[in-house]
């Protein structure tokens, strides 16, 4: 058996094969951008407002990106399914109008079998959840995912951030998606500044509470152009390894390799083993990439983090309670 339950193990026993996300820049933006909450968005997000990897948008349309995607995977021979990752910036804040114009292009395309659409929790209006519960009616044989982007349980940590709501918003998206049947799928990033383990397992045991059907747990990169590189002057990579500090704000702590590592698995002993995990680490764009520089290699910090878990004869659960 696998030592986690990842989202490829989910759609091999749900399609009986390899399916790959196409992510989208539907041409959206965030409150937390255009005013109404902020100008400078989430500390840690770039410029392109976590759709670092999408399709550009000057490609076209959904339909277009989808297809521009779609030739990119011509070369593949495991998998021939696709989701539309509705990725870049808040994908519920628009015109209703807009969003089922957005979605339905995904929805409608022959090779899409679902839609995941990237949020945050305090953009989930009544308008927004009657839409995606008709679509999901109107659309019976392809998926509709919500990812929320909770990223710490901590109101401190979520405040020196500016995420921008409180706890009990994200528990109220939680339990209207839950309402509705519609999956949805946490966001956590590990790392954060002042956040020790303790923190992060207290986000984890939080997060299984409501027992969503996706985890994301994602490393904290540090990107030109965000506000946290700004906020701690970290302007050119050094070390793999780094504190910075800065007039009050707390202390960051940019991990190794090997200090992620035992942070994610143990975050993986104590989550429900029934969570899908869609991520389990990340990585940056190389040209927009400060720190850490490890995180680049991916193939290495996977490889290594299934060598650690089959040594240890540990796995997703084993401390979940």
């Amino acid at each position: 058996m696998n030592p986690y339950y990842s989202l490829n193990d989910y759609f091999q026993k749900t399609y009986g094969q390899k399916c790959y996300k196409i992510a989208i820049d539907a041409g959206l933006t965030c409150p937390n951008r255009d005013g109404s909450l902020s100008t400078g968005g989430c500390s840690f997000c770039s410029a392109l407002g976590s759709g670092d990897f999408a399709i550009s948008r000057s490609v076209g349309s959904v339909t277009e990106q989808i297809q521009a995607g779609l030739n990119l995977f011509q070369g593949k021979k495991t998998g021939s399914l696709f989701v539309a990752y509705y990725q870049a910036f808040t994908n519920t804040y628009g015109p209703i109008s807009k969003l089922e114009q957005i979605y339905r292009e995904g929805l409608s395309h022959p090779q899409i079998i679902g839609i995941s659409i990237a949020t945050r929790p305090d953009c989930l209006g009544p308008e927004v959840l009657s839409l995606l519960a008709r679509l999901k009616a109107e659309f019976p044989d392809k998926f509709i995912w919500v990812e929320l982007g909770l990223q710490t349980c901590h109101e401190s940590t979520a405040l020196q951030v500016g995420i921008g709501y409180p706890r009990s918003v994200f528990e109220k998206a939680m339990q209207d998606l839950a309402a509705l049947s519609i999956p949805s799928i946490v966001h956590v990033i590990l790392g954060l500044p002042g956040e020790t383990l303790d923190h992060i397992l207290q986000t984890i045991d939080y997060v299984n509470r409501f027992h969503p059907f996706g985890v994301k747990l994602q490393l904290l990169h540090i990107l030109k152009g965000s506000r946290m590189a700004r906020q701690y002057g970290i302007e050119i990579p050094t070390k793999e390894c780094l504190d910075y500090s800065s007039a009050n704000l707390p202390l960051l702590h940019i991990y190794t390799m090997e200090e992620y590592l035992e942070v994610l698995i143990s975050c993986m002993e104590h989550l429900d083993p029934s969570i899908c995990l869609h991520r389990v680490t990340g990585d940056g764009p190389k040209d927009i990439l400060l720190t850490p520089l490890w995180s680049g290699h991916k193939k290495l910090v996977l490889g290594t983090l299934h060598h650690l878990l089959a040594t240890r004869q540990t796995y997703q659960g084993r401390l979940f309670s």
